[in-house]
């Protein structure tokens, strides 16, 4: 793997052409690969895109979907151009986006798909069978770099809208709420059954943020709307834990979780 720290150098040009390459595959490089070294390949430069083009240009593809609720996403391999994502498409695969995936999950999934997909269209395109196919002018969506910031849990949003906050920044930056002042991360969490109720629910008299219930199947908290049942947590300066033991040493049953 060849990761430079810049293409400002005349001299990595001149480096890259010493290789004399037939292709150049890019993937979560990170930094825009300019024209002249787009144009030192022969048959150009080809780059593994987690999403379904042109859904999700950018820097954050997998979170975004997770964050939009999208059901699906993919990969997309596609030759690159000097915008930003904009290159015709050689080939797509698509999955599903399921109900417990977080963007580490998901990045697993799409990492091994692309691997798979980069070698069937690398072996199509010496064969001369791969055809490339113009992004359409619908339907196009940034993925805009994560700001640690977002990661900031507001509960006066609803539970569905949080939920999904918890699992698109696992596992960096991680969702985050405070508890006394205190940092507090949300690791893992699940929406709660609507058939499921407190008495203390939005709506019977609880803030957005406040504990409804504290046991081993986890810490239900009011959002904003729904319930939102936490199953793995962080304080500050201490390691990750379930439910079950992290309330051992917390009485949370009332508390509230301040809001972003």
């Amino acid at each position: 793997m060849y990761q430079p720290a810049t293409f400002k150098s005349q001299e990595l040009l001149e480096s890259l052409r010493g290789l004399e390459l037939d292709v150049l595959v890019v993937v979560a490089y990170g930094l825009i690969v300019p024209p002249a070294a787009l144009q030192v390949p022969r048959r150009g430069c080809i780059n593994i895109h987690a999403s379904l083009l042109p859904r999700w240009r950018g820097a954050a593809p997998i979170q975004r979907a997770v964050l939009a609720g999208d059901s699906k996403t993919g990969v997309t391999i596609m030759r690159m151009e000097a915008g930003l994502d904009t290159g015709p498409m050689l080939a797509a695969r698509e999955i599903e986006i399921g109900a417990d995936d977080t963007a580490k999950t998901l990045h697993d999934r799409l990492a091994r798909l692309g691997a798979e997909l980069i070698v069937e269209t690398l072996h199509a395109q010496s064969a001369g069978r791969v055809r490339e196919v113009p992004q359409p002018s619908e339907g196009v969506t940034y993925a805009e770099k994560i700001n640690k910031a977002e990661a900031l849990i507001d509960w006066q949003q609803d539970a569905v809208q949080v939920w999904r906050r918890v699992r698109a920044f696992n596992p960096w930056p991680i969702a985050e709420t405070r508890l006394n002042g205190t940092q507090l991360r949300i690791w893992d969490a699940q929406l709660l059954d609507p058939a499921v109720t407190h008495p203390g629910e939005p709506g019977a008299g609880a803030s957005p943020g406040t504990v409804l219930a504290a046991t081993h199947d986890g810490v239900d908290v009011a959002c904003g709307r729904g319930v939102l049942r936490i199953l793995r947590l962080q304080l500050a300066g201490r390691k990750p834990l379930f439910a079950q033991e992290f309330i051992k040493g917390q009485r949370l049953a009332g508390a509230r979780f301040a809001p972003a």
